[in-house]
């Protein structure tokens, strides 16, 4: 008997502790855990028809993040982060490395940033509390404050404030996108793999040459919170031909927006989109724009309708 109530004070003492804690202060400490600790999770990604199992690793070394992630299905493929560096690994083409704060495809880049950058465009609402991967967790919802964008909720360790799982939800709550993590294992120090990465002599950044081409492209209207993050030449899905290439995002949704001068540049007339992504096609004055994202069909177009040169 003395060993059961102990083990329910133990259970217990997080929650008693955490009862104060605003939704936003949950979401705080969990950017600070994906950037501060070190830790291992096993983990299933769920779009559409594709089941993906993971594993992702994350620690510190000489005070620079370093992250590695391994795809455990199909043809070898490996990503590794040290700092802002990121090298993709894959089988059938050389190792390449880009500019990036965060490993893309996981959780939302937000996650691990500053969540105030997230109030233009969401409320945070605290749910319920459950248990995930043998672990006690607090929900938090992540609800927008428009129609433009898609609603998320995640679960996080009480513990160690690292999310359990992750969902994505249409405006009718339809699941478009899950991560659910089925091990966690919270370290005292970087594993042996991180400290090789980060010894490692990964290939360099390629640099960017200046460009004056799509420069000046910008938009009349984004939903609240949007902003361009990269303007570049792109190969758009189905083509063989280089477009002007826009990234928006507004920390949780991502958009790709190309543009070609009609004529120019064949546009498939059709994509097949798949995984929760939305599309829109528009011809603007001499231009055909595709914007492809995962929010609603609607916003996309008039983002598309919205574009110009300054």
């Amino acid at each position: 008997m003395r060993l059961i109530l102990l083990a329910l004070l133990v259970f217990n003492s997080p929650v008693i502790a955490q009862e104060d804690l605003s939704a936003k202060a949950w979401l705080d400490n969990m950017s600070q855990a994906l950037r501060e600790q070190e830790f291992k999770m096993s983990l299933i990604q769920l779009q559409a028809d594709h089941i993906r199992p993971l594993v992702y690793i994350h620690g510190k070394i000489e005070d620079q993040e370093v992250a590695f992630l391994e795809h455990l299905n199909g043809p070898p493929k490996n990503a590794v982060r040290v700092g802002t560096t990121v090298t993709f690994i894959e089988h059938d083409q050389p190792a390449y490395s880009v500019r990036a704060n965060r490993i893309q495809g996981i959780l939302p880049p937000a996650f691990a940033a500053d969540i105030s950058k997230l109030e233009s465009g969401y409320q945070f609402v605290l749910g319920g509390r459950s248990r995930l991967a043998g672990r006690p967790s607090q929900l938090v919802r992540i609800i927008p404050k428009d129609n433009f964008r898609y609603g998320y909720q995640v679960w996080l360790d009480m513990e160690s404030y690292l999310p359990l799982r992750y969902d994505m939800l249409t405006q009718d709550k339809q699941l478009l996108e899950q991560i659910l993590v089925v091990e966690l294992l919270v370290l005292d120090a970087p594993p042996a793999i991180l400290i090789e990465a980060y010894k490692q002599d990964w290939p360099a950044v390629a640099s960017q040459s200046k460009r004056d081409v799509g420069d000046n492209w910008t938009f009349n209207w984004l939903p609240e919170g949007f902003e361009i993050l990269v303007k570049d030449s792109h190969r758009l899905m189905g083509s063989h031909e280089a477009v002007e290439y826009i990234a928006l995002s507004d920390g949780m949704a991502n958009i790709s927006v190309y543009v070609a001068r009609v004529g120019d540049t064949k546009m498939p007339e059709e994509l097949v989109t798949r995984n929760g992504l939305s599309l829109a096609t528009e011809v603007v004055g001499n231009f055909e724009v595709v914007a492809v994202g995962k929010v609603p069909t609607e916003t996309l177009t008039r983002i598309a309708k919205s574009i110009g040169i300054q």
